[in-house]
């Protein structure tokens, strides 16, 4: 399978649809055009120019391989796509900075994510949209379409659901299923932060961070960062900080509390920040400059929500030695591009059978890595358009996958 961009040229921008409706918005905006007809298309990897062909790659020469399958089934990673698709599944109910749109409206997205795989990272990806939110639905959904994959991508899932989703998956499953809003932006998270520590002349070990925002993101990059070895790290919800001493824990936070926040830091994301080395933003909201202005001196603002970060880049500057966002027009993006495809390729190609953490921190190691002696502070991560940056994490995470026992080739 191929994933290719349709020629907006190729098809009418008249004002109606393909089944003669009117058209949502304005039919010349660049973004209808470019997605109408949807941006991927199936293409076939072997040619069928004659009977010969037909008999090879159909009946009857395609019985042979389906019994070799079923006699050794793991033939069917050498001898059909498995080894190189991964599939993209959501419900719909937390996409983009949209929020619970549905499975329909979020294909449009799920198809962008497909070529990103097969642009960055030289994986197949096929979108599948569920029309159902229900945990079990989910689960047992995936479950019984997974055969068809080497590998599955869980994306735009609204926590808290997303995490049992996850692990429930990982447990029936032996491929590896992986949820991108938490664990890509960890990993892209942790690498820029490795390199804003080293330009600084520090270690993670020497910093302390507040993460603004307990959903599927804020959760992930705290657990990584404590496995990374930071110093501390304590993480904050719409209430204040994540602390053992609130009674309006949901499981997930009451495990988050337990371990973070060493110092019991207690009250407001505000409250929080003073005297902190790092303010990791994955919830939207605003925090005010006040705030900013009363963290360590040679701090590090990393405000990813789009499009507004929590911090605008132009005061945070005013305070920061480090400003990082999730977007492409200012300088360190935290782009979860830099990781996905990179790491879906390092585990297909030593077919793992899961994803680990340290696959995980050895990809954002490599990431870092990449930046090498161009360190910068406006240059702490790399652009997803460097073509270093795939083959390192593919490599990285191969090497990983080995060294932790889930590698079966």
């Amino acid at each position: 399978m191929a994933a290719e961009i349709v020629n907006p040229r190729s098809e009418s921008t008249s004002d109606t649809g393909p089944e003669g409706g009117a058209e949502p918005l304005d039919p010349f905006d660049p973004a209808f055009a470019l997605h109408r007809g949807g941006k991927m298309a199936v293409q076939a990897t072997v040619p069928i120019r004659d009977k010969d062909d037909l008999s090879l790659a159909y009946t009857p020469g395609v019985a042979r391989v389906c019994t070799a399958i079923a006699e050794q089934p793991e033939l069917v990673y050498d001898y059909t796509w498995k080894s190189s698709v991964v599939a993209v599944v959501t419900d719909g109910t937390a996409v983009l900075g949209l929020g619970d749109i549905g499975p329909e409206a979020s294909l449009p997205v799920m198809e962008g994510k497909a070529i990103l795989f097969k642009q960055f990272g030289g994986v197949d990806a096929v979108p599948i949209a569920l029309d159902c939110t229900d945990v079990d639905e989910i689960v047992e959904t995936v479950v019984r379409l997974a055969p068809s994959f080497g590998g599955v991508n869980l994306e735009d899932i609204s926590a808290p659901r997303c995490f049992e989703i996850e692990r429930r998956l990982q447990e029936r499953l032996d491929i590896p299923i992986f949820h991108d809003d938490q664990h890509g932006t960890a990993v892209v998270t942790l690498a820029a932060l490795r390199n804003a520590a080293r330009l600084s002349g520090r270690t993670l070990a020497d910093l302390r961070a507040v993460i603004s925002g307990a959903g599927a993101a804020g959760v992930a990059i705290a657990k990584m960062l404590i496995e990374a070895g930071i110093g501390d790290v304590a993480v904050a919800d719409r209430k204040g900080v994540v602390s053992a001493d609130r009674q309006d824990l949901t499981p997930v936070k009451r495990d988050v509390a337990g371990f973070t926040n060493k110092a019991g830091l207690t009250g407001s994301l505000e409250d929080a920040l003073a005297g902190a080395d790092v303010f990791i933003g994955v919830s939207g909201g605003t925090v005010a400059e006040a705030a900013v202005a009363s963290m360590a001196a040679g701090a590090f603002v990393f405000a990813m929500a789009n499009p507004n970060p929590e911090v605008h880049p132009e005061v945070a500057h005013k305070y920061a030695a480090v400003v990082a966002t999730g977007r492409s027009d200012f300088p360190n993006q935290i782009n979860n591009v830099l990781a996905f495809p990179g790491i879906f390729a390092g585990a297909l190609q030593v077919r793992a059978s899961r994803i680990t953490e340290g696959m995980k921190i050895a990809a954002a190691e490599a990431l870092a890595g990449v930046v090498g002696d161009d360190l910068a502070a406006d240059y702490v991560i790399p652009s997803p358009f460097d073509e270093r940056v795939a083959p390192a994490v593919t490599a990285a995470v191969a090497a990983a996958a080995r060294a932790e026992g889930v590698a079966r080739r």
